[in-house]
Order: structure tokens, then C-alpha cells, then sequence
């Protein structure tokens, strides 16, 4: 599978999920979203930006939803729950969150 980023040719796997996460831009990222049907927000942006951080610069890190939850409330500086992520990302923010972000698809349940 494949997506078509201003006249680039991306791959993806079968979840839709890149296969080379150094292929993501903010454009691969917008386009993914798209498919997704989320339109992106600074609020979008700033856990993409987490998971990109934890994937690349934490051993392949790709955290699960109780620990995003945590991280994004210390970043916001405010507590969030579960459906504050979920409004982001209504399939899963540890795995609808990862494929915006352009990291491998999560096989896993949940995250508590």
C-alpha cells in the first residue's frame, strides 16, 4: 500500500501505518489525518509530537494510553482523562495517534 504525498510516493502497511516513520512530515501528517477524518489541532500536534519523541528518541517507545494521558497533562499542565485523548483520536489515541505520527502500527489492547 501507498499514499501520495506532493507527487511522493509513500508506503504503507496494511494498517495504513508508514513503513519508514522517517518519511513523515507535517504534509504526510495532514494526509493521514485526512484519511482519518481528523482535522488537526495545536492539541493534535503536541501528541504527535510526544510520540514521535518517544518512538525516536526512547528506544522505539510507543507508550500506551495511561502513560499519554500522564505525559500530556504534565505538557498541558492540566488533568486530562481518557476522553479528552479519545476526542483526538476517537480510535485509539495510542494507535490511530501512532499512524498520524507516522510510527508502526500498535498490535496491542488498550493501555491500562
Amino acid at each position: 500500500m501507498a499514499i501520495e504525498v506532493n507527487g511522493k510516493t509513500i508506503e504503507t502497511d496494511e494498517n495504513g501505518n508508514l513503513v519508514n516513520p522517517q518519511d513523515w512530515n507535517e504534509d504526510v501528517a495532514k494526509k493521514l489525518a485526512a484519511e482519518e477524518d481528523i482535522e488537526l489541532t495545536q492539541e493534535h500536534w503536541d501528541v504527535l509530537e510526544y510520540l514521535r519523541e518517544e518512538y525516536l528518541n526512547n528506544n522505539n517507545n510507543q507508550p500506551m494510553e495511561r502513560q499519554i494521558n500522564k505525559d500530556m497533562g504534565k505538557r498541558w499542565g492540566k488533568k486530562i482523562s481518557s476522553k479528552d485523548l479519545y476526542k483526538l483520536f476517537p480510535k485509539a489515541p495510542s494507535k490511530q495517534g501512532n499512524k498520524v505520527a507516522g510510527l508502526p502500527f500498535v498490535a496491542r489492547k488498550g493501555g491500562y
